[in-house]
């Protein structure tokens, strides 16, 4: 397994140039896992023009694409989220996605999700659910089902998706609001710092460009707690503690 470039810290948005370098060195054959939206942990996604020139060098170079897609309906909406994956599918290439209710339905103790796979004859479907077949046997065999039978109830009642897809808009814009005020309240504390960058990323995390140091400082001095990496998860701030957030970064970055 190797890694591939992709954050570029300086903008605090994708390094698509040595993303793309990176594609093209791959051997023919290899498996590229990709975050179709909301990309965890940086926040920062392709645009629909860097997502077709990823489409094309996929496509040329033989690679195979691994779609995850955990976080649909937290970026720009359902619809919208999902527009990478179906460009894959319509590519005719072989396409693996991976998709997770735990976040959207709020069943992480469910773990509910499933993998699709875009085959491309009936032939080749029948080969590969064969081979995932045997995987599932050797995995986990038989699942709770629990879980599985309270998304496909939501799914399919026209009345309660209508529900579902309210509340989940209503928490993307919960979600983008607390970046907007993230980054204001910031703003006014430390107006020598940009983090406007904050405001662009999307879903529930982002990069917040702190150092080690000053994430460590949060936690010792203020009981702010992220990875060392300088991740943030901006689904944890609320009216209520984003003042307190705001201070605390605030005193550590002077």
């Amino acid at each position: 397994m190797h890694a591939y470039p992709y954050y570029d810290a300086a903008t605090h948005g994708v390094n698509f140039e040595r993303m793309v370098e990176a594609l093209r060195a791959a051997p023919a054959g290899s498996i590229m896992v990709l975050h179709a939206c909301c990309h965890n942990p940086t926040g920062a996604d392709l645009s629909s023009e860097q997502w077709k020139a990823v489409i094309e060098e996929v496509s040329s170079r033989g690679l195979i694409p691994f779609l995850d897609i955990a976080y649909q309906g937290f970026g720009a909406g359902l619809d919208a989220d999902g527009a990478p994956v179906r460009s894959f599918a319509q590519a005719g290439i072989p396409v693996l996605v991976s998709s997770s209710f735990s976040k959207s339905l709020s069943l992480y103790g469910e773990r509910i999700g499933s993998l699709s796979v875009v085959a491309q004859s009936g032939e080749e479907a029948a080969r590969v659910l064969s081979q995932l077949k045997r995987l599932v046997r050797t995995n986990y065999s038989n699942p709770p089902t629990h879980g599985g039978q309270v998304a496909a109830a939501v799914l399919t009642s026209p009345e309660l998706r209508s529900l579902w897809e309210q509340e989940l808009g209503r928490m993307r814009e919960r979600i983008r609001e607390m970046r907007r005020e993230l980054v204001q309240k910031l703003r006014t504390r430390v107006p020598r710092a940009d983090f406007s960058f904050i405001e662009h990323q999307r879903g529930l995390f982002a990069y917040s460009g702190l150092s080690r140091e000053q994430v460590v400082r949060l936690r010792e001095e203020s009981a702010v707690y992220m990875i060392e990496s300088g991740r943030i998860c901006v689904a944890a701030l609320n009216t209520k503690n984003i003042d307190y957030a705001a201070d605390c970064i605030a005193r550590v970055i002077g």
